[in-house]
């Protein structure tokens, strides 16, 4: 079966930045849908018409990928308003912030502890990989179509591709 727009293909990668330092490496496949939300546009359009076997190489530059870096989206704020127990890489929903967080923060976006202060914490609502060029080496393990659940949620399930809140000490790239 060729790749088209909402079938479900299962995939293993190799992500890097530019200089080939690997960030991501997926050994088991994993599915993602086509058409959906779980997937990058510029993957998605390097798939059609491939099939099982395929192996394609990828450069993807930020705005194929995830942006820009956009220092608007960081934020100062006041340590005491955040748990005790707080880390650096765990992520908030911006709908979930601590009251008295800054209102300019965007409540749709995700936001990274990127540094904890005495009496500060930076809050980044970039992506992890915003602003960044990577290397994409993906494979082809299985095609199938999309089930109507799957169509109907734009997703396989996999959501490598959208920061997800995390528990201290998870991975914060999926």
């Amino acid at each position: 079966m060729e790749i088209n727009e909402h079938c479900v293909v299962a995939l293993t990668w190799v992500l890097k930045d530019t200089l080939g330092e690997e960030l991501d490496v997926l050994h088991e496949p994993v599915e993602f849908m086509v058409g959906g939300d779980d997937l990058l546009e510029r993957i998605e359009q390097a798939l059609q018409g491939h099939e099982v076997g395929a192996e394609l190489s990828l450069h993807l530059e930020p705005e194929d990928a995830f942006g820009d870096y956009d220092g608007q989206l960081l934020f100062l704020e006041a340590r005491a308003l955040f748990p005790q127990e707080l880390e650096e890489g765990m992520t908030f929903e911006g709908s979930a912030l601590p009251e008295g967080v800054s209102a300019q923060a965007p409540r749709d976006a995700l936001y990274t502890v990127a540094q904890i202060y005495p009496e500060h914490v930076v809050l980044d609502g970039n992506h992890p990989l915003a602003g960044m060029a990577l290397r994409l080496q993906l494979r082809v393990h299985g095609v199938r179509e999309a089930s109507e659940e799957e169509a109907e949620r734009r997703s396989a399930g996999a959501g490598f591709f959208r920061i997800q809140p995390m528990a201290p000490g998870s991975d914060a790239r999926h």
